[in-house]
């Protein structure tokens, strides 16, 4: 059975560490080649978990 990939906002996240541990890397402007689009939150909207209180 194959890995299960990581989500779009678990990449997202991902990121957002790495910059903050000064990765030098930037986050991407929306509309820019390689950036996520509308219809990929769209998707990862509807297999989101519900969160937990």
């Amino acid at each position: 059975m194959a890995a299960k990939k990581k989500g779009l906002y678990a990449n997202i996240n991902a990121k957002r560490k790495r910059i903050e541990a000064g990765s030098g890397e930037k986050m991407r402007k929306p509309g820019s080649k390689g950036a996520p689009t509308a219809s990929d939150f769209k998707q990862a909207a509807k297999t989101a978990k519900k969160r937990r209180k």
